[in-house]
């Protein structure tokens, strides 16, 4: 089985968290591609969120991760490229959701909100779900959500 591609993206405030999360993801098997930033000087996290997306946009089948201190300014970035459908989860429960229902190819985090305990399984529970393009309903919101 091939390995699933993972880009990720942080903010200085998600900076060591995401270098955390990368070798976790790493020892458990993921093709993790790191876009950065790699030190903790302040950057902007919509640049972060846009290349994290253009590389999910352009590499089928593959998931983005970001982070920032909230892990809602990263979402409302990516959510802004079309195509992406990036979900901020913070519960196990809100990751499986998002790919379940929403199909999400984008999962973001709080650095500063979210034990990274808790960060590690919300993560392998966005990687290992899968959506149900067997549920028409589903299928049908997700292209109406592509469409807007």
């Amino acid at each position: 089985m091939e390995k699933v591609s993972v880009y990720m993206g942080a903010d200085h405030a998600g900076f060591e968290v995401k270098g955390k999360l990368r070798d976790y993801l790493e020892s458990e098997g993921y093709n993790v591609i790191d876009l950065g930033i790699f030190t903790d000087d302040p950057a902007d996290y919509p640049d972060i969120a846009r290349e994290v997306g253009e590389k999910v946009l352009e590499v089928k089948g593959s998931f983005g991760i970001l982070l920032c201190g909230s892990g809602v300014g990263v979402c409302m970035a990516a959510n802004h490229l079309k195509g992406i459908r990036a979900a901020f989860a913070n519960t196990e429960d809100l990751a499986d959701t998002s790919r379940r229902h929403n199909n999400a190819n984008v999962l973001t985090l709080g650095a500063r909100n979210t034990d990274f305990e808790l960060i590690k399984k919300i993560t392998i529970k966005f990687l290992t779900t899968a959506f149900e393009a067997d549920q028409e309903r589903h299928v049908r919101r997700v292209e109406k959500l592509d469409a807007l």
